[in-house]
């Protein structure tokens, strides 16, 4: 491609809507525009860097023997009502775009577990059919509230989903372990150090599941990381181990209530027993939520700690809280609650160190003073409650755990029968003729997405640096003073022409211009090798090549051969 006739325009100061490094670099290296808040134009540079990560995506599917399908962006709303999933529309959890149409309402998919669910279904009649998985390259639509960091997060983005299923159990983990292996491929080839992290499913479902993070300095999300054992876990589903402290409780005073009017947030709490020289960490926080079966649980954790709800569970909303006798805003505690139909759910460290704590009195404008668990409370359930921070105890191990900032850039899900057994037709004769639900896995990578996540890895102060498997060229060819030397455009036009002959894909800057412009754009749009042609080199007969990634440089001769260049 000769950048004269390329559809280009280089930027040479970041625009004031990007927010980030790798962001910028891709506006300012023309390789996509903003539409709109979260909507994007892949310009031609932009768009060879995608179809190249789609390539790598085909290669390693297609190697671990899944088949390409495609599916409509548009699906009926029913399909939808049948998984349940329709009463999640406009939530965080599911933002998903719906249009009304002639035929009646249509989903802009934000994923498709229910399209391949009964597009499958369709066609799978017998146990001899399984397994399969299949696989799709489309665009998704998902009503982001706060687009950001570019390609990071939109409301459009290309992805890669692909569905196993499978006559069991067994058959699906297989499956499922196939796929985690092609995904990790796909991050090698394109130089992306991702590690798979045990996370909640949120909206997609399931019991075990995957996101492959990516550590980044825009990284929405942490993982921890147990460098000891090889633990890794989100944030949302880490845990950690909390050592038994052993106290002497006989002396501890009996439990007592405390008026506290106006008393209702912890910053509250610590003002009104500034006096008593109660820490923070000698309270308790609780929260009520709902767990997955709709009953209402109090969660109880250490008072300087972030509560974490298990999968499933919701917290209770300020209108259900104000209805419930058994439960009062500002004053939730441990102490009486089975008597109201409410289970309590302690957090590791409250059971470690059973007390004396500081916590709600559960009635109005009270708390309780000297607390103790096992003598004043006994727990329903004890786990690990808290979203881990940084030194808290590896679950496996007790090595300390480590919290690594990064971008979720696939996520992969064991479904089992969550949709099989709720849409129409989801099943298969078994060997021994009996209809049997079909056990499905889901696997997700943002190709869109991708793109920004490896702008932002690979870059420097002059602008991007793109790995030799996605890059939109393999090489940069720069004539210095073409246009005031006939020989040298000649000479520059013969070596585009046979670079491009032995497979090479070349952008060349035939274009008039000053040298620091050429290299500025050279630099900044990151093909992994410079070919720099001046009279000097034509007189010698060769050709200077740099290395972007480097820096690394050498001559080659213009008659070549030219396989040091690959």
């Amino acid at each position: 491609m000769r950048m004269s006739q390329l559809l280009l325009r280089t930027l040479r100061e970041n625009p004031a809507d990007t927010d980030s490094e790798g962001y910028a670099l891709l506006v300012r290296a023309g390789y996509v525009r903003r539409l709109s808040s979260g909507v994007y134009t892949f310009l031609p540079l932009g768009l060879k860097v995608l179809h190249r990560i789609e390539a790598i995506v085909r290669r390693e599917l297609d190697r671990a023997g899944m088949q390409e399908m495609l599916m409509p962006a548009l699906s009926p709303i029913e399909l939808w009502d049948q998984s349940g999933r329709s009463a999640r529309f406009g939530t965080d959890a599911l933002p998903a775009l719906t249009v009304d149409g002639r035929g009646g309402t249509y989903v802009l998919g934000p994923t498709h577990e229910e399209v391949v669910t009964a597009t499958v279904g369709q066609e799978v009649e017998s146990y001899r059919q399984l397994p399969v998985t299949v696989y799709q390259i489309q665009s998704k639509f998902r009503d982001e509230a706060r687009p950001r960091y570019g390609l990071v997060r939109t409301k459009e983005l290309v992805m890669c989903d692909a569905y196993s299923f499978d006559r069991n159990p067994e058959g699906m983990q297989a499956s499922y372990e196939k796929a985690v292996a092609a995904y990790l491929e796909i991050f090698a080839a394109v130089e992306l150090e991702a590690t798979p992290v045990v996370a909640q499913s949120g909206a997609i479902g399931g019991e075990v599941n995957h996101e492959f993070m990516v550590p980044s300095v825009i990284g929405e999300d942490h993982f921890a990381s147990c460098s000891a054992c090889g633990y890794h876990a989100n944030t949302e589903a880490a845990e950690r181990q909390c050592s038994a402290q052993t106290a002497e409780l006989s002396d501890v005073a009996p439990r007592r209530q405390v008026a506290t009017p106006g008393v209702v947030t912890m910053d509250d709490v610590v003002a009104h027993f500034a006096a008593d020289e109660i820490a923070l960490t000698n309270m308790v926080k609780a929260i009520a939520a709902t767990n997955a079966d709709g009953e209402i649980v109090v969660i109880a954790v250490r008072g300087d700690r972030e509560v974490r709800l298990p999968h499933g569970w919701d917290l209770l909303d300020d209108e259900a809280l104000t209805a419930h006798r058994g439960l009062h805003k500002g004053s939730i505690g441990l102490v009486g609650l089975a008597s109201h139909g409410i289970s309590l759910a302690v957090d590791l460290e409250l059971m470690a160190r059973p007390g004396p704590w500081l916590c709600g009195g559960n009635a109005a404008d009270t708390h309780d003073v000297s607390v103790v668990i096992g003598r004043d409370v006994e727990p329903d359930l004890v786990g690990s409650f808290v979203v881990v921070e940084a030194g808290d105890a590896c679950p496996n191990c007790a090595g300390a755990l480590e919290l690594v900032r990064s971008v979720e850039a696939a996520h992969t899900f064991q479904l089992g029968l969550q949709y099989s057994t709720k849409m129409t037709g989801a099943s298969f004769l078994d060997e021994d003729g009996t209809e049997q639900p079909l056990w499905m896995g889901c696997y997700g990578i943002g190709v869109s997405r991708l793109l920004g996540v490896l702008a932002e890895a690979h870059h420097d102060d002059k602008g991007l640096v793109w790995p030799k498997s996605v890059a939109p060229f393999d090489l940069h060819l720069v004539t210095l003073g073409a246009n005031r030397n006939p020989d040298l455009q000649t000479a520059g036009d013969l070596l585009y022409e046979q670079l491009t002959r032995e497979g090479f894909s070349v952008l060349y800057d035939d274009r008039e211009g000053s040298p620091g412009v050429k290299f500025a754009d050279a630099d900044l749009l990151g093909v992994p090798i410079r070919l720099v042609l001046g009279a000097k080199g034509l007189e010698r007969g060769v050709v200077e090549w740099r290395r972007r990634s480097d820096d690394g440089e050498g001559e080659v001769s213009l008659s070549g051969p030219f396989s040091e260049l690959r």
